[in-house]
């Protein structure tokens, strides 16, 4: 390369890593940031060198741009990649960049402002005759409406529709509507939410499009003219706006299909002066018609099916592209092989409306086999923390069909071992595996249609003998830890006696427990009862932390860890978090409810919406806590009288820690 030979990654986890050895295979150095949450993170060990940028809070590391160009400087580095997320699409860092002397290796900046506003976006749109969503965007610029005004305007566009916050993305500041009466209270929380993520209330409107699918086209442009298309993504299985499995080609398009889509991408960006990789996201009407939603001015996370199905390095091209290099490809030189689909592994509980999760992990086995593929950045005991993104891996599987892709992505699922932290594992098997996916005939809407709050409560429930095979193995690993330390072992070895004692085990999975008597039956034997019920099976231990159960006539692998009084467990592909709870005793029961509001894990307060003295109902918001790029609203547990407010706006708080305290009556909080 001419200009670029010393690449400072600007940003952690799994898309550093991917960058980092693009990078390494093209010779070129590499520098990794990090902050203090991030020291020991495996993009820092993977690069040449690292620096230093800051306290774990991204504002200041990831997201302050005089720390990431100090530390470019400061390592000689000649060109930044943003990767995706945080300073990706910031215009103000593309020019600091240029002013700096530093090749930034993305779009120009101009682009990324114009394309970065929804409303700038589809007036440009408009004008280069690319089809656009009816709705309302202020044809002045900087003109924004009041929430009446804007009643209005949504009377005027039809039913039902989509408020959408004008900056941003990630499915924030996002809100559908049915109802006329509903719409000024999704204007107000949609504009509130925008505020405190973006840095901007300006919304726009659309008509919403039912039964539509998401559907993106990967397009690139150089310097010289040149300008293609790489195909269409599939991003239709979203929760809360955000992508959750991607897979190219779409089921949905048909060779003609793709053809024009394509076209109108790359008509679309030739009419901004575009360079680099970008992303144009089409909504896909069920009669074929389909209409531009935004433009991503970066590489996508979901950019690896469309490697896979391509067989380029999409990293390279950026790189190349960013040097001056002209497109390696013509579009008549574009060939697409096979099926690819990607699952975004998310340290969030499905079963508690995707609520985040922190922790440290203990054990972390990717898969392998045939035709698949892991992107990440976590390793073994890493901790995962409320300060980033919850997605902590992709698993991506290519075959030369659509069904033996989604065999082989369903597989991989299954082999995949995580403990430590809560993932959307089972969630994504769950999807994988119903037929609205299986056929292909899915939309936007399938995560609402398919996965109601009662079937992910529902999600990895333990049959009887999964709840026996538990049991035993619990038991089982308590008897090797008194064998290693010399104590009994009879449950393992040279077992005699047939009056063995039932052992009472009790596991808890934080929302139901469950009771079993373990009774060993000969070596590696167990005869096991739950309720009425019987089971009797064998273990043989296959390794640490790993056995094989023999029960009713078939063998079924179980991998585990403890840790303490929990055991993590993967049966079958399901992980499951059990705490022992069969020593303990009653008066450690935790009360239904004590009045004490708790936040369910790390974050930062972004509102405050009571105060000592306001009398409340069970369910009202008094509280909206943010981690993970994720919102949950802290809600008084009973009817009362606040008697304590315990945080600020602006402040951080741990996992646990009491928000606000409502009694029935009032009184001093203790």
């Amino acid at each position: 390369m001419k200009r670029i030979h010393k690449v400072l990654v600007a940003n952690r986890g799994e898309i550093a890593v991917r960058v980092l050895r693009t990078c390494r295979r093209l010779g070129l150095r590499t520098v990794a940031v990090f902050s203090d949450a991030d020291r020991d993170a495996p993009h820092v060990r993977l690069a040449d060198e690292a620096m230093h940028l800051g306290p774990p809070p991204a504002r200041e590391s990831y997201l302050s741009i005089e720390r990431v160009i100090a530390a470019a400087k400061a390592s000689g580095a000649d060109a930044i990649h943003p990767g995706y997320g945080f300073l990706s699409e910031n215009e103000d860092f593309a020019r600091a960049c240029s002013e700096a002397g530093l090749v930034f290796v993305g779009p120009p900046a101009e682009a990324i402002e114009l394309m970065g506003n929804k409303r700038q976006a589809k007036l440009r749109m408009q004008a280069a005759d690319v089809p656009c969503i009816p709705g309302y965007e202020a044809a002045r610029p900087g003109e924004s409406l009041d929430d009446e005004a804007l009643v209005r305007e949504g009377q005027r566009v039809g039913f039902p529709i989509m408020v959408k916050a004008a900056a941003g993305g990630g499915g924030r500041g996002m809100r559908l509507v049915r109802e006329p009466g509903a719409l000024l209270g999704a204007i107000q929380s949609a504009r509130s939410e925008a505020t405190n993520a973006f840095g901007s209330g300006e919304l726009i409107l659309e008509r919403a499009i039912e039964g539509a699918r998401h559907v993106e086209v990967q397009v690139f442009a150089d310097e010289h003219g040149n300008a293609v298309h790489l195909g269409e993504r599939d991003c239709s299985v979203q929760r809360r706006h955000q992508k959750v499995i991607e897979e190219s080609p779409s089921p949905a398009v048909t060779p003609e299909l793709r053809e024009r889509m394509g076209a109108v991408a790359v008509q679309a960006i030739r009419a901004i002066g575009y360079r680099g990789a970008g992303t144009i996201e089409f909504l896909l009407a069920p009669n074929g018609d389909f209409f531009f939603m935004e433009m991503n001015t970066r590489l996508q996370v979901e950019h690896p099916v469309t490697e896979l199905i391509t067989g380029l390095d999409l990293v390279e091209w950026q790189l190349r592209v960013a040097d001056g290099e002209a497109l390696p490809l013509t579009q008549a030189e574009v060939r697409f092989h096979g099926h690819a689909i990607e699952a975004r592994l998310c340290a969030e509980d499905p079963a508690k409306g995707f609520l985040p999760q922190t922790g440290r992990l203990l054990a972390w086995v990717p898969p392998q086999g045939e035709g698949v593929r892991v992107d990440h950045g976590v390793r073994e005991g890493q901790d995962i923390t409320p300060f980033y993104d919850s997605m902590q891996a992709k698993l991506i599987a290519h075959g030369p069909d659509r069904e033996t892709t989604r065999e082989r992505l369903a597989s991989a699922l299954r082999e995949l071992t995580v403990f430590g932290v809560t993932t959307n594992s089972t969630f994504i098997q769950h999807v994988l595996a119903h037929e609205a996916f299986r056929s292909g005939r899915y939309d936007t809407g399938f995560v609402a249609a398919h996965t109601p709050p009662e079937t992910l409560g529902a999600l990895g429930q333990a049959s009887t003998e999964d709840q026996a095979i538990l049991a035993a193995v619990l038991f089982h690993d308590d008897a090797l830890a008194l064998s290693r330390k010399g104590g009994f072992d009879a449950a393992l070895t040279g077992w005699s006696s047939s009056s063995a004692l039932p052992v009472p085990v009790v596991l808890h999975d934080g929302a139901s427990e469950f009771r079993a008597s373990v009774r060993p039956a000969g070596p590696e034997a167990y005869d096991v009862r739950i309720g009425d019920t019987a089971v009797a099976l064998s273990l043989r231990g296959l390794d640490a932390g790993r056995v094989e159960v023999e029960v009713s006539g078939r063998r079924r692998p179980v991998r585990y860890r403890r840790a303490g009084a929990t055991l993590w467990s993967s049966l079958d592909g399901i992980t499951r978090q059990l705490r022992d709870v069969s020593f303990r005793l009653p008066s450690e029961r935790e009360r239904a409810s004590d009045g004490r509001l708790r936040a369910p894990m790390d974050g930062r307060i972004i509102r405050v919406s009571t105060e000592v003295g306001a009398t409340v109902k069970k369910g009202d918001v008094l509280v909206v806590l943010e981690a993970m790029k994720m919102e949950s609203s802290l809600i008084a547990p009973t009817d009362g009288v606040v008697t304590a407010v315990n945080v600020t706006v602006g402040a951080q708080v741990p996992a646990r820690h009491v928000v606000a305290v409502v009694s029935p009556e009032a009184k001093e909080a203790a």
